[in-house]
């Protein structure tokens, strides 16, 4: 499972600089609205110091980390579900994301331009949202006026449908975002078909200057986005993207005391990504042997065979067991042989729960 996040925003407000942070590419910052004309991608490894360990331990040839997919949107505008600006196309785009991350100006400049004027972060993140939520009433509109039909000739199971569509759309046009409609676990999977806009989840990036960095304490800007990410049921993170995109051009020891000389919390990547994770409820597992140790990702809560397929379908479809011990398990330790006398190593079935930080070998037969 790769994690796809589509980086979202008006124009103008740090979204490529932040993009050129993350990725380390050098894509255009311009101070124009409409800068970012195409989407562009890039997969940054996720950092997990675990390898570093597992590298010593299992003295492989080849370390593959997780990757995690960002996507570089072009900056929406009011009316964009209208097809203002180039909203229709770039609405499409943020479809097929697994998550969205919206970055926020939080800081005056006279010198940087606002396509609204002035500096308002919830006025700008509510803009946003409205333009998601517009569109998603318009799918479902459609989709209603296919299910109405089907259910004249259908049976329960498209007179069902139809109702969770009538709910959906009263409770989205009172203003109520998809991912708070409340639903049981099949209603879920006939929601989870309609890739609604505002069903996926959202990681608001304060996107601040480098004086409000450096501190610890949060502008009356910075503050209020944080309370509307809370009250939305979403993550708040702070970043200075002119500094991160500094950041990105150097080496280890010149990071290093760049983050020391800015009073920097970190690299703000790892930042990003410790948010995303958290947001989309993922985990890492891993497997390892003398030719190479792999991170794979995971929703929390998958079961074994499910994990088994992200390395390869025939390992869900034939999966027998699973051989599991636990990243801290290794301390102490020199060889899997050595864990395995000392009853690290347990045998665990179908409906075992894979756990962050397990490594597995994988039996199976197709």
């Amino acid at each position: 499972m790769s994690l796809r996040s589509g980086i979202v925003g008006l124009p103008n407000v740090g979204k490529s600089t932040i993009f050129n942070a993350l990725t380390a590419l050098d894509v255009p910052a311009e101070n124009y609205p409409f800068c970012t004309v195409d989407s562009n991608i890039g997969v940054v490894q996720l950092p997990d110091v675990r390898l570093k360990e597992l590298s010593n331990f299992f003295k492989p040839e080849k370390i593959t980390p997780a990757t995690v997919e960002f996507v570089d949107i072009a900056g929406l505008v009011k009316g964009a579900s209208q097809g203002e600006g180039l909203g229709n196309r770039f609405l499409g785009q943020i479809r097929q994301v697994t998550a969205i991350i919206h970055v926020v100006r939080c800081f005056e400049n006279n010198k940087i331009t606002h396509v609204e004027g002035n500096i308002n972060p919830i006025r700008d993140a509510e803009l946003i949202e409205t333009e998601l939520l517009i569109k998603d009433i318009e799918t479902i509109n459609r989709k209603i006026e296919k299910a109405e039909k089907e259910a004249k000739g259908g049976g329960k199971q498209e007179k069902e449908n139809l109702e969770i569509l009538i709910r959906l759309n009263e409770h989205c046009n009172d203003g109520s975002k998809a991912r708070n409609f409340h639903v049981n676990p099949e209603e879920e999977k006939f929601l989870n078909q309609l890739h609604l806009l505002t069903q996926k989840p959202i990681l608001y990036v304060a996107n601040v200057d480098e004086n409000e960095i450096m501190s610890n304490e949060k502008s009356p800007l910075t503050a209020e986005l944080f309370k509307f990410a809370e009250k939305e049921q979403n993550i708040a993170i702070r970043l200075c993207g002119k500094l991160e995109q500094d950041l990105s051009i150097l080496g280890p020891a010149e990071q290093a005391e760049f983050i020391k000389e800015y009073n920097l919390p970190g690299i703000g990547l790892n930042k990003l990504i410790k948010a995303s994770y958290d947001l989309l409820e993922l985990e890492t597992f891993f497997t390892g042997g003398p030719n190479e140790v792999r991170a794979w990702t995971i929703k929390h809560g998958t079961l074994a065979p499910r994990a088994a397929g992200e390395i390869h379908t025939d390992f869900a479809k034939g999966f027998i067991k699973a051989e599991v011990y636990h990243y801290n398990d290794i301390i102490g330790f020199l060889s899997e042989s050595a864990l395995r006398d000392a009853g690290k190593i347990r045998l665990e079935g179908r409906n075992y729960i894979v756990k962050d930080g397990d490594i597995i070998y994988f039996k199976f037969n197709v």
